[in-house]
């Protein structure tokens, strides 16, 4: 098992943890004041790694046989026989293991919604398969994140984690509706459901940039909920751009840059939060 860990890392594309970590940070820093104590922050780590973990592997899994049909999809490991369900179910069985101890670790009412978290980031894996709005569970996915770092820190759920959580769900959506353009064709054959198969892609990129508009709105509300200043501001202008910018370069009749404006994009987007809010937080 221990030989087959570096592929299904690969494979679960291990690095783009970073989409929803930096908001669980953020979200962090926010409820502390300041810095959390570092022991919170190593098990806010561990959570994060072990839900992600599971919810990729497991989606590795449950896509298996799309994967192998799909042309964008089957260098996968499955497809390519690099990997069995087997493998993955020991990994995902670790991986909840793991979650589950950091959940333990952090508080009671942390341990007591896990079981919820994992049914949502496990149930998004299903979702394409009978609604349009699979884009919306996967922002649901990633959106728990900055409401459950901030539940590890002060054992509550505020206004301030719901809206940096509702923030990240429609963010999320938005990108995963521009993604979904490449599969478009695929989808309809598969008789799978999104947006893009639903409404077309000009109306789904048009839509993505509205989700992305209410985002930026809602990221600025921090301001005055959580009392945020003008260094946190220059990390909201930063990241308002880049959002724009991502929606100027993929057009209904490009998509060469999709992989740009989903990959590289949306990964500065929170990375510049984060960095912006944390040095806000600490020096502002």
């Amino acid at each position: 098992m221990f030989a087959k860990l570096p592929i299904i890392l690969e494979d679960i594309k291990f690095e783009h943890t970073l989409f929803a970590l930096p908001f669980a940070l953020m979200s962090a820093f926010i409820a502390s004041g300041g810095v959390p104590l570092w022991g919170k922050l190593f098990w806010i780590l561990v959570a994060m790694v072990g839900a992600r973990s599971a919810a990729m592997s497991f989606n590795r899994v449950i896509d298996a046989d799309y994967d192998r049909k799909n042309i964008r999809t089957g260098k996968r490991a499955i497809p390519l026989e690099r990997l069995t369900k087997k493998h993955y179910a020991v990994f995902i069985l670790l991986s909840i293991g793991l979650f589950e101890l950091a959940c333990y670790q952090l508080n009671f009412l942390a341990f007591t919604l896990s079981p919820a978290a994992l049914f949502i980031l496990l149930f998004y894996s299903y979702t394409k398969r009978f609604t349009i709005f699979s884009h919306f569970f996967l922002g649901l996915a990633l959106g728990i994140a900055p409401v459950g770092a901030w539940v590890a820190v002060k054992e509550e759920i505020s206004l301030v984690s719901l809206v940096i959580g509702i923030s990240v769900l429609l963010w999320t959506a938005g990108f995963d509706m521009i993604y979904a353009c490449q599969d478009i064709e695929f989808d309809k054959e598969q008789r799978l459901y999104s947006f893009p198969v639903k409404f077309g892609i000009r109306f789904s990129l048009r839509f993505s940039y509205f989700l992305h508009i209410i985002v930026m709105i809602m990221l600025f509300m921090l301001v005055f909920i959580a009392g945020l200043r003008y260094i946190y501001c220059i990390g909201w202008l930063m990241i308002s751009l880049l959002l724009i910018y991502e929606h100027h370069i993929v057009k209904p009749y490009d998509l060469s840059r999709v992989n740009m404006a989903f990959f590289t994009i949306n990964g500065a987007v929170s990375l510049l939060l984060m960095f912006f809010t944390l040095f806000d937080i600490i020096y502002g």
